[in-house]
């Protein structure tokens, strides 16, 4: 068995959703330091008629040192989420299969989920299933894991059964193959695939938000997805 891990985006990347489709079970660390700086945790990429659109959502940090992902709450003063909603329906109106999904997006932003993990989370499983991805997605949090640190990833294969963990390449350098080969668990690594697409709005820009994919491509957005595992 194939196991995969990353923490909880915002809005993922398709490359997320590749890591996840290459495995039998991907785990959300979501039960791990919620970065200090400027992270993918609350933040993503899309793409209006000035070129890159970024959308962030706001949270509470101040004054309360460090936080585990799960436990980061969302600052819901202000009119974000209402600018987020109106943002993607101006840059994605003429996108072929953007209607398909504005129910889900109008729900999502008018939803006000206490903690940010909820709302990635919300995002996550849909695009998982609208990209047609059978694996299993599964919370850190569930598994009843202590260990923390370089035997974090070997605990988790551990405690799922999994014989091999699943690694970008850029990883390597953070992981120690010596620890995953004494607990006999095989690393292995792939590389995220180069996706070109139509998009609208002139040059393609890659490594957008995987909404990007699906409201330009619609139901050709997994075989695009995982054309290059054939």
């Amino acid at each position: 068995m194939i196991i995969s891990a990353n923490q909880p985006y915002f809005a993922p990347f398709p490359g997320f959703f590749y890591k996840a489709h290459l495995a039998d079970i991907f785990v959300l660390l979501d039960d791990v330091q919620f970065p200090r700086g400027t992270t993918w945790i609350t933040r993503n990429r899309f793409k209006n008629d000035q070129g890159t659109l970024w959308m962030t959502v706001p949270v509470h940090k101040k004054g309360l040192g460090l936080q585990k992902i799960n436990s980061v709450k969302i600052y819901h003063q202000g009119h974000w989420a209402r600018k987020h909603l109106a943002s993607l329906q101006n840059a994605y109106a003429h996108a072929p299969y953007f209607e398909q999904h504005l129910q889900f997006l109008a729900t999502l932003f008018s939803q006000k989920y206490e903690r940010l993990i909820d709302l990635n989370l919300a995002i996550i499983q849909y695009l998982i299933r609208v990209l047609n991805i059978d694996t299993k997605v599964i919370l850190l949090s569930q598994l009843g894991i202590q260990a923390r640190g370089k035997q974090l990833l070997i605990e988790i294969c551990r405690t799922t059964g999994a014989s091999r963990y699943l690694a970008q390449g850029p990883a390597q350098k953070y992981l120690d193959p010596h620890l995953f080969e004494q607990a006999g668990i095989k690393l292995q690594h792939f590389r995220q695939p180069a996706l070109i697409y139509p998009q609208l709005w002139g040059s393609f820009i890659p490594n957008l938000s995987a909404f990007d994919l699906i409201f330009n491509c619609g139901p050709r957005a997994h075989d695009i997805l995982t054309r290059a595992q054939s």
